[in-house]
């Protein structure tokens, strides 16, 4: 068995984390769902007055914006830093995200197609970007790295996936 198969960190194997960062940037986004639920509660709450609904419907509606408040406050930005590495091996990408169910990808180079580095207006004000790599399958993203790792990663997936499209 291999180091990778035993799960071990072997010099090929490292894995990197996402920049610190990401916790307060996903905590600027669960401020803007926050709202979203206020507003959708609220609307709820002017609906079953105007139009005599059931009370137990904007109940269930604040009920579950309540929970979901502080879950989108505080649990999932540490844990989306907590549990989200990448590794870039020789052959392949490996990601490895999630906290209920884990999920391990392996995406080889010879397989992408385009790498591109995106930034929306929560990430730019934290410099963060997220590297996004395309396949026949489908896309995959490393979700925030600083802007010049983000650069660095971009480079080197670009450029094995040039080489081991020239391999086939």
């Amino acid at each position: 068995m291999t180091g990778r198969e035993a799960g071990e960190a072997t010099e090929e194997n490292t894995w990197e984390k996402l920049d610190t960062r990401v916790t307060e940037a996903n905590r600027i986004a669960g401020v803007i769902a926050s709202v979203v639920y206020a507003a959708i509660v609220l609307t709820l709450v002017a609906l079953t007055v105007r139009f005599g609904w059931p009370w137990w419907i904007a109940a269930v509606a604040g009920a579950l914006a309540a929970a979901a408040i502080p879950v989108e406050l505080f649990l999932a930005p540490r844990f989306a830093y907590r549990t989200w590495r990448y590794a870039l091996h020789e052959e392949e990408i490996e990601l490895l995200h999630g906290f209920w169910f884990r999920c391990r990808t392996l995406i080889p180079y010879a397989k992408i197609q385009h790498v591109d580095a995106k930034q929306g207006p929560i990430m730019r004000k934290y410099g963060l970007f997220a590297i996004t790599f395309s396949t026949a399958a489908g896309s995959h993203r490393i979700p925030a790295l600083a802007e010049q790792t983000a650069d660095r990663v971009r480079r080197q997936i670009a450029a094995k996936a040039r080489i081991a499209d020239e391999r086939l």
